[in-house]
């Protein structure tokens, strides 16, 4: 070195000068400035917002907890993990309690919130196991490793101590600093949103979720004795989806009022009029801070912040997307579409997804076809904290992913699982959404749901879709809307195939009446309601009038479609069956009977309308008394449905009924009366024994086996 000096400082440091030649560098290490000084005021006492007055439903899971704080039990890592607000750390708090005050373990309690409380903590732990004070003074300098002190001394701890690590939201800080580990002389209890299990290498995972229904309504109970009864409990409890922090601040609310009271039906029709989160989160203790994870409408911004801030936007966008469904299962393929990138990339919805099952936001479940499902609580408050000008662009995409799962032109087909699961979802988007234009596209896409779940069997579901879209976008349009007006036609159609004729007729008749007035005559949809009208008048025995719609709706339809369409030709096909079997002959110059081969000609032997023009040909053929040949088409018809829709589709059983009855007619009847048996059986499973189908089959097996079968044509 030479003779001069060399020296330098960095930020606060000072330059020294000595004789002889010196390099001297100083630095200086500081943590946030910004922060208070020391660590939490204890680690003996657990630090949490509102302990649990009584913990409810916990008893398995807390069986085997205390089994790990039983004596000479140790080395063991226990996770609690599950979504915001489903009372992990109620869970933990309980434990802790016994194993203080019945195991006789030293209790240490830390929050894990993030690198600081964390670390704080776990050298506030390291004191009350008798690190002194210069090596304490070291760690905080970074002159030794803060978690290996922190473990020698929990190593060598003479008392067993059970450690609760609570709010471990990041478990990258734990990895990072090597804080979590496992020792004999302890039990570590960890609680978290994170789920997955590669953060937790050797650790028992627990999943907290939501309170069974029971033991939800004694939350409220436990908290408001005096507010209400069980019944109203019940609903409560149900309506905030079960969920403990949200049970906690509604039995809060509840028993806080002083002036005016509430009783708990009061509370339901306030959480009912859409009050929804702000009125839940009334319930927090107004003189104490607020801590966002005591709060439904704020503990999950936590974890939206968290993703914004390690790049993950789309993560937020899906979970806002997922806000605009309903609370129940989910189909994961409505979210792998092209439509999505609306909202976010599409490639980057797996990525999405992955993070926000991490957090626990939201769970797969297998209901038969794999969903995702978020709790309700927290797709309000994600909802109501969405800005404003980001809901219409999410809108709009829920509705398009609804859209496209839906056909286009639903077929008939066998019961398809996944239409009922997307009901509650597009219903969701009808209640949801104020702009006109966006109710509207989700009240057709809910209309063509409707009818897809009438075509694969579904009526219950397809009616029960079909009123309530309509109820909810009569809010948002007009009663007069030709979408409105359409859903309640479906609604008729369905009622009929439910067995409910009158119903129908009234509804139908009535909507038939105002799209006439409002469309026209010959529009599609009032034409539409005439021929499902014309078959309810048919099974009603007013034969004459349902004659007389469907001539009109068959020149309407014409008119307007033209005659090769399907709808035309599926009107034409249905005077097969309610002419009179001479009649059939002459009409449209005798055409008719080969309307059958017409279909097929234009739109192939195995289309939906075909079959039922050959259906509806063999039971005219068999009130002309020829039976071979009726029998041939029915036999070829039926072997047709049930290779499509199988042996319960209604048309199956109805080919099956006229075979059994052509069976009959034709002298083997031990052959007819077993095929109506099984009928028999089949309808009173799908439909119930007192619908008119099952009605009917029942009094022609009666007529079978009695000997009294009427003839041909009856």
């Amino acid at each position: 070195m030479t003779g001069g000096m060399d020296g330098r400082a960095e930020d606060r440091g000072r330059v020294y000068q000595a004789s002889g030649d010196q390099h001297i560098t100083e630095h200086h290490h500081r943590g946030d400035e910004s922060a208070g000084p020391g660590g939490p005021d204890s680690v003996r006492r657990p630090a949490v917002g509102r302990p649990p007055v009584v913990l409810r439903d916990r008893a398995e899971v807390l069986v085997r907890l205390r089994a790990s704080v039983a004596a000479e039990r140790g080395g063991e890592v226990y996770v609690l993990y599950g979504m915001g607000g489903c009372g992990k750390t109620a869970v933990a708090y309980t434990l802790f309690q016994l194993a203080t005050e019945e195991c006789g373990r030293a209790g240490l309690w830390v929050s894990a919130s993030d690198r600081s409380s964390l670390r704080a903590g776990m050298l506030a732990v390291a004191a009350d196991r008798g690190a002194r004070d210069g090596e304490l003074l070291a760690a905080r300098g970074g002159l030794r490793p803060a978690a290996d002190l922190v473990w020698q001394y929990l190593d060598s701890s003479a008392e067993p101590w059970l450690l609760v690590l609570d709010n471990a939201d990041e478990p990258e800080i734990l990895r990072d600093g090597s804080w979590l580990r496992t020792s004999p002389r302890g039990t570590v209890v960890v609680t978290t949103r994170r789920s997955a299990a590669r953060w937790w290498p050797g650790a028992e995972l627990q999943h907290i979720g939501v309170l069974p229904r029971e033991d939800a309504a004694r939350v409220l109970r436990d908290l408001a004795p005096h507010s209400g009864t069980q019944q109203e409990a019940d609903r409560i409890a149900e309506r905030l989806g079960r969920l403990p922090l949200a049970l906690t601040l509604a039995g809060g609310f509840l028993s806080q009022q002083v002036l005016d009271p509430w009783s708990m039906e009061t509370y339901e029709r306030r959480l009912d009029e859409r009050e929804g989160v702000e009125l839940i989160d009334r319930g927090a203790d107004p003189l104490s801070p607020q801590d966002p994870r005591h709060l439904v409408g704020l503990t999950w911004q936590l974890t939206l912040d968290a993703f914004e801030a390690r790049g993950l936007p789309e993560a937020t966008a899906l979970l806002r997307l997922l806000a605009r469904f309903s609370p129940e299962p989910l189909p994961l393929s409505l979210l792998d579409h092209g439509e999505i990138g609306g909202v976010l990339p599409r490639d980057r919805c797996e990525t999405a997804l992955r993070a926000l099952l991490d957090q626990s936001l939201t769970e797969l479940v297998d209901v038969g076809i794999r969903c995702a499902q978020s709790h309700g609580v927290l797709l309000d408050s994600v909802a109501a904290a969405t800005p404003a000008e980001k809901v219409p662009p999410l809108d709009a995409t829920a509705v398009r992913l609804l859209d496209a799962a839906v056909p286009a032109v639903p077929d008939a087909g066998p019961y398809e699982p996944r239409y009922r699961l997307l009901v509650p979802h597009v219903l969701a988007l009808l209640r949801r959404g104020a702009d006109p234009r966006m109710a509207a596209d989700a009240l057709a896409a809910a209309t063509r749901l409707s009818v897809a779940l009438h075509r694969t069997g579904d009526y219950q579901a397809a009616w029960e879709t079909a009123r309530t879209a309509a109820d909810l976008g009569e809010r948002r349009l007009d009663p007069d809307h030709r979408l409105v007006l359409g859903a309640r036609s479906r609604a008729g159609r369905a009622l009929f195939r439910l067995g409910r004729y009158a119903e129908a007729e009234q509804l139908l008749g009535r909507t038939r009446t105002v799209q006439e007035a409002a469309l026209g005559a010959d529009d599609p949809d009032t034409l539409d309601s005439g021929h499902g009208l014309h078959i309810v008048l048919g099974n009603l025995g007013r034969r004459d009038e349902a004659v007389a719609l469907l001539r009109s709706t068959v020149a309407g339809r014409r008119r307007v479609l033209g005659a090769d369409h399907p709808l035309t030709l599926r009107s034409r096909a249905n005077l097969l069956v309610l002419l009179p079997a001479a009649d059939v002959a002459v009409e449209d110059g005798g055409e008719l009977l080969s309307l059958p081969e017409e279909c097929t000609r234009i739109l192939g032997p195995d289309h939906t309308v075909t079959l039922g023009a050959r259906h509806n040909r063999a039971w005219t053929l068999y009130r002309l008394g020829r039976f071979d040949a009726a029998e041939e088409e029915t036999r070829l018809v039926t072997e047709a449905y049930l290779r499509r829709f199988g042996p319960d589709y209604v048309v199956t059983l109805s080919a099956r009924q006229l075979l059994s009855r052509i069976l009959v007619a034709r002298g083997h009847v031990a052959e007819g009366i077993e095929i109506m048996t099984d009928v028999l059986a089949r309808r009173e499973r799908s439909l119930g024994a007192d619908h008119p189908f099952t009605v009917a089959s029942r009094q022609r097996l009666g007529e079978f086996t009695s000997g009294r079968a009427r003839p041909a044509g009856a």
